[in-house]
């Protein structure tokens, strides 16, 4: 990990945080692209890897039984399949809707809810893409615009924002 980080520290990290929120999601979602990992799938040809935080973060919420998804619009979702699987990350997801559209991803969590019959209500969402943020959030679900990938600040932020909307 970079900076002598490592994934253990952020995933204690991620555990306070997640610990001190006053409520949690039943679901986070994330995307891949510039959200887990620093790259477009489709322009990325070996060696996937992700932001420094982000397995971390993941492991933590998995700990905490918060269930994880992925929602991801991408050209070459086998390739997006293939990267998670070989980063260790396909048993984290209980849902991976990855597929190619040219809208933002409502469709994806219709998909996601109908499969998990999770309210968006009790959803949370890192993405970005500001187009997906903002119609994702019409639905219902806590969204979370993050500039340079998922990280303890955008996981604080967001849990912040989950637990104002359910007061």
């Amino acid at each position: 990990m970079r900076d002598g980080i490592t994934e253990e520290d952020v995933a204690r990290q991620a555990l306070a945080v997640i610990s001190a929120a006053t409520s949690l999601p039943r679901l986070a979602v994330f995307d891949l692209d510039y959200t887990l990992w620093p790259f477009k799938c489709e322009c990325q040809k070996d060696n996937p890897y992700l932001y420094p935080e982000a397995k971390g973060i993941l492991k933590a919420l998995k700990e905490k039984e918060v269930k994880l998804a992925v929602a991801s619009r991408t050209l070459t979702p086998d390739i997006a399949r293939l990267f998670l699987t070989k980063l260790g990350l396909t048993n984290f997801f209980v849902e991976m809707e990855i597929f190619p559209s040219w809208t933002p991803k409502t469709e994806h969590f219709e998909k996601i809810h109908q499969k998990t019959k999770i309210p968006f209500s009790s959803m949370i969402f890192f993405d970005d893409g500001v187009s997906n943020i903002q119609c994702v959030s019409r639905m219902g679900v806590t969204s979370v615009l993050v500039d340079d990938g998922v990280n303890i600040r955008a996981l604080q932020n967001g849990l912040a924002d989950f637990a104002n909307a359910k007061q």
